[in-house]
């Protein structure tokens, strides 16, 4: 499509096939008493429904996003990856993860005057004279030993980061993620629009081992995937991307259970982004995605950047814990339910909820500034759930140090 689309109801018959799929599903989901793997897998046939979905979703990102949004999902999406990976933000992230660790393992006696002193952890034993460990090493130093404890082992990030990012696009429809040189796109969807987006059902992908090869050669493999794709290994991708994949699932514990694959997929201290339709102008979504960032960092995640608009909500999160280790902390099988659960949206409980991306008014009504307010207000909630806080000077008694 070289041209913008100019016909006049265009975007809402569009919209309308996208939201009308959706609708089926759930209620499908909801009349087969929560039989999502029956649902899916007859989804997965309906080669005509999915079709039409495709061209559907390829004219309004195409044709109608875009053009109206210059700071859309793919944009935020690169921009996030390039401060992450190559403008310090992972460095600044490890640097945290080591004064958070620091401080939990350190001890606050009181001293004569019942002020607390920081001291180090049992293991090193004593106070310093400065209140920090008298082993501690410089912010940087504690980045690079993060990364060189799994530096040994291949598929591994090393800092500083070079070469290119292997990108997984689920639910990619057109693979835009194609027209960014930094990155090695995979695109993978269940009815691509474009031959450069390899077929692919990722709830039932299957995984393999991890590669114990160099990094070069995980790029030529991945270069030279089969279609449709079935299975890919461990572990190789440092980037997994769902935009506006979890909401089309009818069954919030199969949003769980592609959060779990992205898991797998991902090297450690990679990235997962998640972008997802706005709850709604009949509700606030910070609630919303409050339930979501605590079932995604159970699996284990770390939230590290959060943003909102009109329409949706941007979200990336960091692997923080390798595949073994979350294992070994997941509790009981029962605590997966529970989680995936925290993943619903308001259309599993009220089908009138509309999901915002696809309201077709907005671009002729324009946004209204007490939405903007509103968002802006849902921001700064979403940023003031960030957990640790280091040790203020009103914690530490100075005088004997």
């Amino acid at each position: 499509m070289a041209e913008c689309c100019t016909e006049e109801g265009c975007q809402l018959k569009a919209s309308l096939v996208v939201k009308q799929v959706h609708a089926k599903l759930r209620k499908e989901f909801k009349q087969g008493d929560g039989d999502y793997e029956q649902v899916w897998m007859k989804h997965c046939q309906d080669e005509v429904s999915l079709g039409e979905y495709a061209c559907a979703m390829q004219h309004l990102a195409q044709e109608h996003w875009s053009t109206k949004h210059p700071d859309d999902r793919i944009k935020w999406s690169h921009q996030t990856c390039m401060k992450y990976f190559f403008d310090g933000g992972l460095t600044k992230a490890l640097q945290k993860d080591k004064r958070r660790h620091d401080f939990n393992n350190c001890k606050l006696p009181l001293n004569k005057n019942n002020s607390a002193v920081l001291c180090n952890s049992s293991q090193n034993g004593g106070c310093s004279q400065n209140g920090i460990h008298g082993n501690s090493v410089s912010a940087k130093t504690a980045a690079e030993d993060a990364l060189e404890r799994i530096s040994t082992q291949y598929n591994t990030i090393s800092l500083p980061f070079s070469g290119l990012l292997r990108l997984l696009d689920v639910g990619s429809c057109f693979n835009p993620f194609l027209a960014y040189p930094e990155f090695l796109s995979i695109g993978i969807d269940i009815s691509p629009a474009v031959a450069s987006v390899y077929k692919c059902d990722f709830l039932n992908l299957q995984l393999q081992s991890p590669l114990q090869v160099s990094s070069d050669t995980v790029n030529r493999y991945l270069q030279m995937l089969k279609d449709p794709v079935t299975c890919l290994p461990r572990e190789c991708f440092h980037v997994v991307v769902f935009s506006l994949l979890l909401s089309y699932f009818p069954s919030p514990y199969q949003r769980w259970l592609c959060c779990q694959k992205a898991h797998q997929l991902l090297q450690l201290h990679s990235l997962l982004i998640v972008i997802t339709p706005r709850a709604g102008k009949q509700t606030n979504s910070v609630d919303m995605m409050k339930s979501w960032t605590a079932a995604i960092e159970s699996i284990g995640f770390s939230r590290w950047r959060c943003h909102s608009d009109e329409h949706l909500q941007f979200m990336a999160f960091r692997k923080v814990k390798a595949a073994a280790e979350q294992s070994a902390t997941a509790g009981s099988p029962s605590s997966g339910e529970v989680m995936s659960d925290m993943m619903y949206i308001p259309q599993d409980y009220n089908e009138e909820f509309e999901e915002s991306v696809y309201w077709e008014t907005d671009s002729l009504q324009g946004v209204n500034p007490e939405d903007t307010v509103r968002y802006e207000q849902e921001n700064r909630e979403l940023l003031d759930e960030f957990p640790f806080q280091e040790p203020t000077s009103s914690q530490i008694d100075w005088s004997d140090m």
